[in-house]
């Protein structure tokens, strides 16, 4: 190992290591102790040396595996294909569709509370401030590594009449809840962000604060209302997000030759796949 701190040398040969083959994404690498007992130091050298990898995103720690390499690929989503209107009813929502026609095993752990409106999130959804609103908030997983952070809010009123007030998942997701009970988006606004992450997100999301993250804001509307905001945080160096805009046509063109993968029976239903990251 190079000269230097004994927790940096440490770093380098476990960072060799993954991108050499030795530890492939998925495989748990020892605990704390373990390591700390093969090099010889002591465990907080050990579990300084695992962070700095942890804040490179070359490994997670989850509290029931213990440190995890992570996977270097990037999940393309075409963020347009579940708001268009000839999308296929599916019992799935849309993250579950992306993981499994890029070949991964999607999960999530989902919870809902009423509470009142923040300041930002009353200008968003043209409510009162203080007023009830519903909050969804799904962390999803990709081969049970931490993937991303949804949280969407709704008004009381449309989420009561649509039942997205229920306190469980909606397998088929909400935007197909909305409409099969009359209110079908028809408007949307977007914005993205690329920021570091907080401390609470670090921790959702698996990995060392200041990780740079796409922070997607979707707005969404119909004709009459808007129907609600969904806030969307994952890993900026494993996400790409894509838009496609324009006649069916020309999409198509678009995607033969980009050699986007379209699902059978639905030549307009999918743009995502998963292409190597960086080195």
């Amino acid at each position: 190992m190079a000269d230097g701190p004994r927790y940096l040398r440490i770093a380098d040969l476990l960072r060799e290591e993954i991108r050499s083959g030795t530890w492939k994404p998925g495989d748990r690498l020892p605990s704390h102790t373990e390591l700390a007992a093969q090099m010889r130091v002591s465990i907080t050298t050990a579990r300084n040396a695992i962070q700095v990898l942890v804040a490179e995103n070359l490994l997670y720690t989850a509290t029931s595996r213990g440190t995890i390499v992570r996977s270097q690929e990037v999940l393309e989503s075409v963020v347009t294909t579940h708001i268009r209107l000839d999308r296929p009813k599916s019992a799935q929502d849309i993250f579950s569709e992306i993981a499994r026609a890029a070949g991964r095993e999607p999960a999530k752990q989902f919870s809902a509370r009423m509470e009142p409106a923040s300041a930002e999130v009353a200008m968003w959804l043209g409510v009162p401030k203080d007023s009830w609103v519903v909050s969804r908030t799904v962390v999803q997983y990709l081969d049970n590594e931490p993937w991303s952070w949804e949280i969407s809010f709704y008004p009381r009123d449309l989420a009561e009449v649509t039942g997205i007030d229920s306190p469980h998942d909606i397998p088929e997701g909400t935007t197909r809840r909305l409409v099969e009970r009359g209110y079908a988006e028809t408007a949307h606004r977007d914005t993205i962000v690329a920021r570091p992450a907080t401390a609470e997100e670090a921790a959702v999301l698996g990995v060392g604060i200041g990780t740079m993250l796409l922070d997607h804001l979707r707005i969404g509307a119909t004709a009459e209302r808007i129907t609600r905001v969904t806030r969307h945080r994952s890993t900026a160096a494993r996400n790409r997000l894509a838009y496609e805009l324009g006649e069916d046509a020309g999409t198509d063109i678009i995607r033969r030759v980009l050699g986007a993968p379209h699902p059978p029976g639905n030549s307009h239903s999918f743009g995502n796949s998963l292409v190597p990251g960086p080195p």
